[in-house]
């Protein structure tokens, strides 16, 4: 009867744990499976972020700036919560997201400009220098380098400068 009762408590604490957490993998989202955390980009133009998971809740703040990547950290039925570059979290409705990746630049000290090179390298040609805040497209990322795109640049960044892709994450 022991062995039962160890048995049924084992079960019920993977259960409240989850099969990914217990092995110390990123969780899935409940509802749609996909992993969790994840990097998501803002779609419209203005994006209500509210207290909880639903209409009844009040609007936090709203965001304007289409294409800003932001992070899922949960669900709920079809509502996502998220956390921004700058770790403001609330939640948005699931069809204001995009998968498209998208990352914000962001240097040592908000005061550094931040090379762009033309080669995945840090010996290769300076392309550009960018200031933090600045949005850029993700292209692709090897895990050490992404290459980025936006208004008027193109080019490779170290990774650890973007918040949009994790740390030894492939983008393709």
């Amino acid at each position: 009867m022991g062995a039962i009762v160890a048995i049924l408590v084992m079960t019920l604490a993977m259960a409240y744990a989850g099969p990914a957490s217990a092995a110390g993998n990123p969780s899935t989202g409940s509802v749609s499976g996909l992993p969790l955390p994840r990097f998501v980009s803002l779609k419209s133009d203005r994006v209500n972020v509210r207290a909880g998971p639903d209409k009844d809740h009040e609007v936090r703040w709203v965001y304007t700036r289409p294409g800003m990547p932001v992070e899922i950290t949960a669900e709920f039925e079809n509502w996502r919560r998220i956390r921004d570059w700058e770790g403001s979290e609330g939640w948005v409705y699931h069809s204001l997201l995009s998968g498209r990746r998208t990352a914000i630049v962001v240097p040592s000290l908000n005061a550094d400009l931040v090379p762009l090179f033309d080669a995945p390298q840090s010996d290769a040609g300076v392309v550009a220098k960018l200031q933090s805040g600045v949005l850029a497209s993700i292209r692709s990322c090897s895990g050490t380098w992404c290459r980025i795109s936006g208004k008027g640049f193109e080019g490779w960044m170290r990774q650890e400068r973007l918040w949009g892709a994790y740390p030894g994450e492939t983008v393709d």
